[in-house]
């Protein structure tokens, strides 16, 4: 199991980009389509390619990825107004789940810590995973001693592929759960026995 390195989100990014007339932004604007979502991503938006990589990371599994300045793009993230409030309000009440992806960046967020906060209070700790974003694949994540009330997105291996998966270590051992049991707010995890 392992953390998602920046460079590896990035790449993801940059793979989607290309493959869209317009690059990254248009590959994440075209990617703009529910009304109902799965994770409502918490994030800094100051790498595009970085959040794009994450979003296409968690859609290989089947969810659907809210994501605010590409799906209602009219928002001004840089200003803290009641109207901007709302919209994200009303998005976190459409989605099951949260997934905050915590970078070096995010720290410095305005939004992040209250999306969390709200989220928490609306559907409950059990519906949110914390997704650290590493500068290496070496590198353990560091920052605000509150994340670590939540559980972890981590790659695990699963049918010869690395896949996201929610984890936790109590007590030191390994457990797991899908990303659609994160949205069902299910508290049971399951434990890795014998390396599965």
């Amino acid at each position: 199991m392992t953390f998602y390195t920046e460079a590896q989100v990035r790449a993801e990014g940059r793979r989607a980009g290309s493959l869209v007339h317009g690059g990254v932004q248009e590959a994440l604007r075209k990617s703009a389509r529910f009304d109902q979502y799965d994770i409502f991503l918490s994030h800094s938006f100051r790498d595009a390619e970085v959040i794009l990589g994450v979003k296409k990371i968690l859609e290989k599994t089947g969810r659907s990825v809210y994501v605010d300045w590409i799906d209602d793009a009219q928002l001004d993230r840089s200003a803290v107004t009641p109207e901007t409030a709302n919209l994200l309000r009303t998005r976190m009440n459409q989605s099951l789940s949260l997934v905050y992806a915590h970078s070096e960046s995010s720290t410095t967020s305005k939004w992040m810590p209250w999306e969390l906060g709200y989220f928490d209070g609306h559907r409950s700790g059990q519906a949110i995973a914390i997704m650290p974003l590493v500068s290496s694949a070496s590198a353990r994540p560091s920052g605000q001693e509150y994340l670590g009330l939540y559980p972890r997105i981590e790659e695990l291996q699963s049918d010869g592929r690395q896949v996201p998966y929610v984890v936790r270590r109590p007590a030191g051992i390994l457990e797991w759960k899908s990303l659609a049991d994160l949205g069902r707010a299910t508290s049971s995890f399951r434990r890795i026995v014998n390396g599965r």
